[in-house]
């Protein structure tokens, strides 16, 4: 014999589905809250969740915007109140919520935030999880909202995706003088993240799929070059090769002031640079500092074991 709550359940659903097959949203968006709550009680989780996700797809598919983005909400903190550890099944479930609300609708913001935060409960990641990042990447480019698809392309793996979106935005809206800027700025973005291998997968599609990047390497254009010379530099680790690159280099990677602070950070993160003292000397001068520092130990050493050699530096250059 079925229990006086699960008739009432029974009866809550029944009435929900005569208010959808009437058209009354209002009112089944009252009863999803309704049932959603006495789910939330009985720790039915498996339930309230799929009762969620279907109101929420229900909802926004009848461009019930404000009411279906609600449910997708509540889907999140669910989600978060029973312990459900992130997957693909749900990222692709977030996904499609998150497409279907309208870009101009408040919650749709709110909703990508706690679908974020939760996404990275049980892993070391701290903004978000990267495949989920690449789903909403996605949807922004499709959506032609290059902006915040370029932001969660970084936050993602798909190095590959983040070149192809890059090259379709410099052919809709970027200048021939700037095919290079575009690829440059992702690459040193994604190295100071620590993701050399995004940044390098980035750098070789943009290139290969670029209709106005012919051959290479080496490149026309020096910037290319340079970012090829500085992910061969990172396998290596030789802070010589890094100091000497910039320095080379120095004029084309003035186009962009914001390329000086990437590139600190990468010398902090590949070739373990200090942090820069006062910037009166200059970047370069401050890598270099950091190399002769890096010497005068090396040297020490090698006075302490009576072992000098006078190949060191050209060593560091092979």
């Amino acid at each position: 014999m079925a229990s006086r709550g699960s008739l009432g359940v029974l009866r809550v659903l029944a009435k929900l589905e005569a208010s959808i097959d009437a058209g009354n949203y209002y009112e089944a968006h009252q009863i999803y809250r309704t049932l959603h709550f006495r789910y939330l009680g009985q720790r039915k989780f498996s339930e309230l969740l799929e009762l969620l996700y279907n109101g929420s797809t229900l909802l926004l598919q009848h461009d019930q915007q404000a009411s279906g983005a609600d449910l997708g909400i509540l889907l999140v903190d669910a989600l978060v109140k029973s312990e459900s550890q992130p997957s693909q099944l749900y990222f692709e479930k977030l996904t499609n919520l998150f497409s279907w609300m309208s870009k101009t609708a408040p919650e749709r913001e709110t909703f990508l935030i706690e679908a974020l935060r939760w996404s990275v409960k049980g892993t070391d990641y701290k903004t978000g999880h990267p495949d989920f990042h690449q789903r909403i990447a996605q949807i922004f480019w499709k959506e032609k909202n290059y902006v915040m698809a370029r932001q969660h392309f970084l936050y993602s793996t798909d190095g590959s995706g983040c070149a192809a979106m890059l090259v379709e935005l410099h052919e809709e809206r970027g200048y021939s003088s700037e095919v290079d800027l575009f690829i440059v700025q992702a690459v040193l973005q994604y190295l100071c993240l620590r993701n050399k291998t995004t940044a390098e997968e980035a750098f070789n599609t943009y290139t290969l799929k670029h209709p106005k990047i012919n051959s290479g390497p080496p490149y026309f254009l020096p910037l290319l070059n340079f970012l090829f010379f500085l992910l061969k530099a990172i396998e290596t680790g030789k802070l010589t090769a890094f100091t000497i690159l910039c320095e080379q280099y120095q004029m084309s990677l003035n186009r962009d002031p914001l390329y000086r602070q990437y590139l600190e950070k990468i010398g902090q993160v590949f070739f373990n640079v200090s942090p820069p003292r006062p910037r009166s000397q200059g970047f370069v001068g401050t890598l270099l500092q950091s190399l002769f520092n890096g010497v005068e130990e090396e040297d020490s050493d090698e006075e302490q074991r009576n072992a000098p050699t006078s190949s060191h530096m050209s060593q560091e250059l092979d």
